[in-house]
């Protein structure tokens, strides 16, 4: 089988090359990394049983966190190393474990480069984060009896079970399912989903989700003041933050905006772009509205020549700053959701205490928007216009705020433990060899 992948992953090399050689000359040398795709690893001494914990990107990253805390408290002589497939994701995986954990690229998935990094590595068990599996990876690991296992673990749409169903992928696809040793999900939803891939039903646990458990309950968290000030944000005015907004959401959001400034002249908007290629984008959006954009990275300000007078628009532009822009919210949009993108994370928002509104488009994280709508924590809406009637509503009621706001700490911490139960099975595993 491992024959077979190298040859489709060396099929989709020859007819992606021309990608890459613009992605290195748009993005710079950093985005390649060869060393690192290659294998190229530091070597872990064999001195401990080892956790290897990959996550995709940011989000997984992020939700890595209570996971390896709890293996250090739980099991301090093991070891823990980290990957992570993007620039965006190694970033935060080095800023958060790069102090006492060996962090790296994930490699390319050629069943020789994954012999090699093994070797270097030599994992007890392998923890995948949510849906981030790799055919040699656990192919090989399968081959030198190396568990693998996924932790909070979902598949968020029917469409990548459909495409995994056709004829020519299903095979290969519940093989490798198959091979996984159990997956710890955080719904039934997802459970079913996972057995459908071809992971046998006694593999399956419902957990529930780590971000619950990563999520502070607080009302502030450290850097919030500073940002304010850098970038002249008034606390004692109420400011909307839309976070992880996606493509054809901020025209709408900005049109909200625009419509309540007359009734609320106080009023500040922030929009946190989810993704890192749009932030120029956006910032040419609120020029042409007729806002002047501040950005966040210290950029220069773009200012609309023929406006007198323009409000400002706050941009954040950098990256792992969304939890502050929340902590400064007085009502917040979490983005994604008025268009059909899939919708993001509410769980940081509602940790911070904050009154949520979303679109209709949740279905990536269905059980914590049901959750959150159900304690009155979250307004859902259908549209631009029920989105700035909403908002005009909870300008208006301080005490209705504060309330969504408590039942929004009070359900996280409702649905809180999935990482002891993940970690245990974890140790089980690694301490099993």
């Amino acid at each position: 089988m491992t024959l077979l992948y190298d040859l489709l992953y060396a099929l989709a090399l020859l007819l992606g090359w021309p990608y890459l050689i613009y992605r290195r000359l748009t993005r710079g040398p950093g985005s390649l990394a060869i060393g690192e795709r290659l294998g190229r690893v530091p070597s872990r001494p064999v001195a401990s049983h080892c956790v290897w914990i990959h996550g995709v990107s940011l989000g997984e990253i992020n939700a890595a966190r209570t996971i390896v805390a709890e293996l250090r408290q739980r099991s301090p002589e093991t070891a823990v190393v980290v990957s992570s497939t993007t620039q965006t994701g190694l970033q935060r995986a080095r800023e958060l474990f790069g102090a006492r954990c060996l962090v790296f690229r994930f490699p390319i998935d050629f069943s020789f480069i994954m012999r090699r990094v093994l070797e270097r590595v030599r994992p007890s068990v392998i923890v995948l984060m949510e849906l981030e599996t790799w055919p040699n990876l656990i192919e090989v690991a399968a081959q030198r009896g190396i568990p693998v296992t996924i932790a909070n673990g979902r598949v968020t749409q029917e469409r990548t079970l459909r495409g995994l169903d056709r004829p020519v992928v299903r095979r290969l696809a519940r093989r490798m399912f198959s091979q996984v040793r159990w997956v710890g999900v955080q719904d039934e939803v997802y459970a079913e989903r996972f057995r459908r891939l071809g992971v046998p039903n006694e593999r399956v646990e419902v957990c529930g989700s780590v971000k619950y458990d990563a999520a502070d309950i607080t009302e502030r968290i450290p850097g919030q003041d500073e940002l304010a000030g850098q970038m002249t944000i008034d606390t004692t005015r109420p400011l909307w933050v839309c976070g992880s907004t996606g493509p054809g959401e901020e025209e709408l959001l900005l049109g909200a905006y625009a419509g309540l400034l007359n009734e609320f002249h106080d009023l500040q908007l922030a929009l946190v772009p989810r993704k890192p290629e749009r932030f120029d984008e956006v910032a040419e959006l609120i020029l042409r509205r007729g806002f002047t954009c501040l950005r966040r990275s210290g950029k220069p300000p773009l200012v609309p020549p023929d406006v007198p007078n323009p409000r400002a628009v706050f941009l954040g532009d950098t990256l792992g700053e969304l939890r502050k822009f929340y902590a400064l919210a007085t009502i917040v949009f979490v983005g994604r959701s008025l268009v059909p993108l899939g919708g993001s994370d509410l769980i940081e928002a509602g940790g911070l205490g904050k009154p949520i509104l979303i679109g209709p488009y949740t279905q990536n994280f269905a059980e914590a928007a049901e959750l959150l709508v159900g304690a009155g924590a979250c307004l859902r809406v259908e549209s631009a216009a029920g989105l700035e009637s909403a908002l005009r509503e909870l300008l208006k009621d301080a005490g209705r705020r504060e309330r969504m706001g408590k039942a929004a700490q009070a359900a996280i911490v409702s649905r809180r433990g999935a990482t002891a139960r993940i970690v245990e099975r974890i140790l089980e595993f690694g301490k099993s060899l």
